[in-house]
């Protein structure tokens, strides 16, 4: 294992077979990405309450959304980085909200997994520093999710 993961259900809605999918392909994006081993990341299940809370509170944004991640590694205006000191690398947070995550699987006319499998990955991939505020920015990342998706198995149809 590369990750080292700390999944953490509010809802009391996600299966372990969820969970494991979710652990699955991170993992597998970890290695395709050749993240270093005991890299710790956290996953946290929301409802639409919840991630609307954090939404308006973080970013300014009175709605719910479908995943929220929070980069440990990009550094505050205020804050000093550490050198030297042998610790795990932590990578972040990832939020993601359970009813929208069925919600988009509907609207898509895909399975829970596919939309779930999507979202954490999406999540990863904004905690190694990939965005979507612009268009050139945006193409990288959808290909690089697109690529890992399908060599993982996930597809549309899945």
């Amino acid at each position: 294992m590369i990750l080292a993961i700390d999944l953490m259900d509010e809802t009391n809605e996600v299966t372990e077979e969820a969970q494991q999918l979710v652990e699955s392909i991170l993992q597998f994006a970890a290695r395709k990405e050749n993240i270093e081993k005991d890299t710790e990341l956290s996953v946290t299940f929301v409802d639409n309450d919840r991630i609307r809370e954090i939404n308006k509170e973080y970013r300014h944004k009175d709605s719910a959304t479908d995943v929220i991640s929070f980069a440990l590694e990009e550094m505050g205006e205020d804050e000093v980085e550490i050198v030297g000191a042998e610790m795990p690398r932590m990578l972040g947070d990832i939020i993601i909200s359970i009813e929208r995550t069925k919600e988009q699987a509907e609207e898509y006319g895909h399975s829970f997994d596919r939309e779930l499998g999507f979202l954490a990955l999406h999540g990863f991939l904004h905690l190694l520093g990939f965005d979507h505020m612009n268009e050139e920015d945006e193409k990288v990342m959808f290909t690089k999710q697109k690529e890992i998706l399908e060599e993982y198995g996930l597809s549309r149809e899945g």
